[in-house]
């Protein structure tokens, strides 16, 4: 098998895995590993039903998942939701990968700016009782959390996967790339700007964009998209 194959990223579905499931029957992969903003109707499960059990499948989070109730349940509560790899790294056929979902929110923190609210708890603490006993509202937890970037930090890795974009990009953020160079990562894959390309930033970190329901490999090759596809 073509070494550059064995893991694939999958670029915002927005309800059309198509591209996806094309790719994974097409080259075989050891695993895929999907880049947010699902749009889920049903859980996580039902659309790629075809190719579970062919290939690992993981996934990180995007903005789109926090949209509504059933969106958050379709991927959190879903037989997938321990494929998550948000902020942890993960072997994943034998490379070290690490997931970073949902985005930067500038009522939580935006970088550069300093953090809003250093972690969680204080955000909570400062609310009425109503959204204390509720629980945090769904956007503040897309909010990537000032806190848990920099414990992600300390880690280490191969790979990054986020869904924002770092300073490769002119809608990214530095932050991600001092993520990346922190953790000793050599390549960034990242959804979210719905653009397939490829550039190198700072410590020669190896960035890859990839494009809604596109499907791109280890070299940051596009292998399968929607007009491939008939979408």
């Amino acid at each position: 098998m073509d070494v550059s194959k064995k893991i694939l990223f999958a670029g915002d579905p927005h309800g059309n895995f198509r591209p996806l499931i094309n790719a994974v029957h097409q080259h075989k992969p050891e695993a895929v590993v999907l880049l947010g903003d699902y749009d889920l109707e049903t859980p996580l499960e039902n659309p790629l039903q075809e190719i579970i059990g062919r290939t690992e499948i993981w996934w990180i989070a995007g903005n789109h998942d926090f949209e509504t109730p059933d969106k958050h349940r379709n991927l959190f509560h879903s037989a997938l939701a321990d494929k998550g790899l948000h902020l942890k790294v993960t072997d994943i056929a034998g490379i070290r990968i690490a997931g970073l979902g949902g985005i930067f929110l500038g009522r939580v923190w935006y970088p550069p700016q300093m953090p809003k609210w250093v972690n969680k708890q204080q955000y909570i603490n400062a609310q009425r009782m109503h959204i204390r006993m509720g629980g945090m509202p769904l956007k503040y937890q897309c909010a990537i959390w000032h806190d848990e970037f920099h414990a992600l930090a300390r880690l280490k890795a191969d790979i990054l996967v986020t869904h924002e974009a770092p300073g490769s990009h002119k809608h990214g953020f530095q932050a991600i790339g001092e993520l990346a160079s922190a953790m000793g990562v050599k390549q960034i894959f990242h959804g979210h700007l719905h653009e397939n390309y490829a550039k190198v930033i700072k410590h020669n970190i190896q960035v890859f964009g990839v494009a809604n329901a596109a499907v791109t490999d280890l070299a940051g090759n596009t292998v399968s998209d929607c007009r491939a596809s008939g979408y």
